[in-house]
């Protein structure tokens, strides 16, 4: 069963946003295991199990900056008895029809950090590496959405190669639906691999994860 979670971001990939009013919507998470705060053009998102009165209560009307506040998420978190996680800007991209244009081995070790990381966030996972030390992660994230990650051996750096895992990674995933991607926003290496593979920024969010689940 589709979720509002899941409408409202799918309709977001595809350039349909909520409205630019400077209102926050409240919607029911999406799973058990997802819930945290989405931040689009004047408009956010709290998904999570509380009710709308209390998301009023510690958000003034018209303060587009409070939703993603560390006093606001802090609260939401201990609501929750969860920790808020990194605040991440929130890419999308269309799939690109063929093979990738990069050679793959599909992983079967899940001891790689990356790949641990990602079963504790997303189902249906499966990894691929390349000879020069990159690694690259697809599962079922947030509300269902495709979400990649990625990972490159220091030796490996600035040569590159996320972009090209992030651009391959548009060639691995279903033809109808996109592929989203959360970067740290101060990682300005990463930023710039996503934006040069194709990557649209859509908005921020924070996720609430069970304490210890952080990274």
């Amino acid at each position: 069963m589709t979720s509002p979670l899941s409408t409202l971001l799918t309709a977001a990939a595809r350039g349909s946003f909520p409205p630019a009013d400077g209102s926050v919507t409240v919607l029911p998470p999406p799973s058990p295991r997802d819930a945290g705060v989405a931040s689009f053009t004047c408009h956010a998102v709290v998904f999570a199990d509380v009710e709308p009165s209390w998301v009023r209560e510690r958000i003034a009307p018209g303060d587009l900056s409070a939703p993603l506040s560390p006093p606001f998420l802090s609260a939401l978190a201990k609501r929750l008895g969860r920790e808020a996680n990194n605040i991440d800007m929130v890419a999308v991209a269309e799939p690109l029809p063929g093979p990738p244009p990069l050679a793959l081995v599909e992983a079967t070790d899940r001891g790689h950090p990356r790949i641990t990381r990602a079963l504790r966030h997303r189902d249906g996972v499966r990894a691929w590496t390349t000879a020069d030390g990159g690694t690259l992660v697809l599962g079922r994230g947030v509300g269902g959405r495709w979400e990649l990650a990625i990972e490159v051996d220091p030796g490996a750096q600035g040569r590159g190669l996320g972009r090209e895992l992030a651009y391959a990674a548009r060639h691995l995933i279903p033809a109808d639906e996109p592929l989203w991607a959360q970067v740290d926003p101060g990682n300005a290496r990463s930023v710039r691999g996503i934006l040069a593979a194709g990557f649209a920024p859509v908005g921020a969010e924070a996720l609430m994860v069970p304490y210890g689940g952080r990274g």
